[in-house]
């Protein structure tokens, strides 16, 4: 049994993560500010602190005595990003920094790190691989790389192993499912089931890779017990196939509407995930067919 951190661990990814954990006999303790996380995630054999990362000596006392570290807590979404530039900078990479510096200082064994895919921006070529240099396209795609970078940086200067896992378009249980930044899949399903009809943003030609949160949360385990991750690698979580917008808008329902693009989107994502198989040994087991039907059956 391992004793374990899990930063936003009252939001989508995080509980789900913490929920996994817990079921493995790990103790399990949960950093958030609960600005987007929801307190009815909140597994009840988890231990809950209510603190916010920006605030270094709130959190440096929950950091001693822990084993491992799953840092997933940031201010999401790309449009909120552009919206408040600061106040995501300040959560997504200073928080970030405060993580690392308490798990440095308390002598943790591994942080992994919720990393993102939007921090390759607009590439010219497909499958985007880890070596690509990054381009981010938007304050939210930067923040998070910057956070890679940092991570590397405490792996090379203080010995702290850590790993970077670069999500694409995470969707499952628990996603958000309304307000302005929610993302694609939650929204059609909210329409839907209000009988509105989906919401697609430009030509809905755009695609995107997408991964079921069941597969990320088997692939941030596999990262902390992985002998072979831990030196401030960046690896692809992504599904390895991509999906129009129309084409996912057509596995919900048949009405649609447009309107316009938002800017600092990404037109295209595919994760190359050889370094995944080989590193972690893992890949995806949930096809997105069966993920959003299973949304759809259960209401999630």
């Amino acid at each position: 049994m391992a004793k374990i951190i899990v930063t936003g661990g009252a939001g989508f990814i995080g509980s789900n993560l913490v929920d996994a954990l817990i079921k493995r006999g790990d103790e399990v303790l949960v950093i958030d500010n609960l600005s987007t996380g929801k307190r009815e995630n909140l597994n009840p054999q988890a231990k809950f602190f209510e603190a916010d990362l920006r605030d270094f000596s709130q959190i440096r006392p929950i950091f001693d005595g822990v084993d491992f570290v799953f840092h997933e807590a940031a201010l999401p979404r790309i449009p909120l990003s552009i919206e408040k530039p600061k106040e995501s900078n300040d959560i997504n990479i200073g928080g970030t920094l405060n993580a690392l510096i308490a798990s440095r200082d308390a002598g943790v064994k591994k942080f992994i790190y919720a990393a993102s895919s939007s921090a390759y921006g607009n590439q010219r070529q497909l499958p985007l691989r880890e070596d690509m240099p990054c381009f981010p396209a938007n304050p939210y795609g930067l923040q998070k790389y910057v956070g890679e970078l940092y991570c590397k940086v405490f792996t090379e200067i203080y010995g702290l192993k850590t790993v970077a896992l670069r999500y694409f378009n995470v969707y499952g249980p628990r996603q958000p499912r309304e307000g302005a930044y929610t993302p694609v899949i939650g929204i059609f399903l909210t329409q839907n089931q209000m009988g509105q009809p989906l919401t697609i943003t430009g030509d809905g030609g755009q695609t995107r890779d997408f991964t079921h949160v069941y597969d990320v949360v088997r692939a941030n385990i596999l990262a902390m017990e992985s002998e072979k991750a831990g030196s401030g690698e960046t690896i692809n979580i992504g599904g390895g196939c991509n999906y129009s917008v129309n084409a996912i808008a057509s596995l919900v329902s048949s009405e649609t509407s447009h309107i316009p693009m938002r800017p600092g989107e990404m037109r295209d994502t595919l994760a190359d995930i050889t370094k995944a198989k080989e590193l972690l040994g893992w890949e995806p087991e949930i096809n997105l067919e069966e993920g959003v039907k299973n949304l759809l059956n259960n209401n999630a």
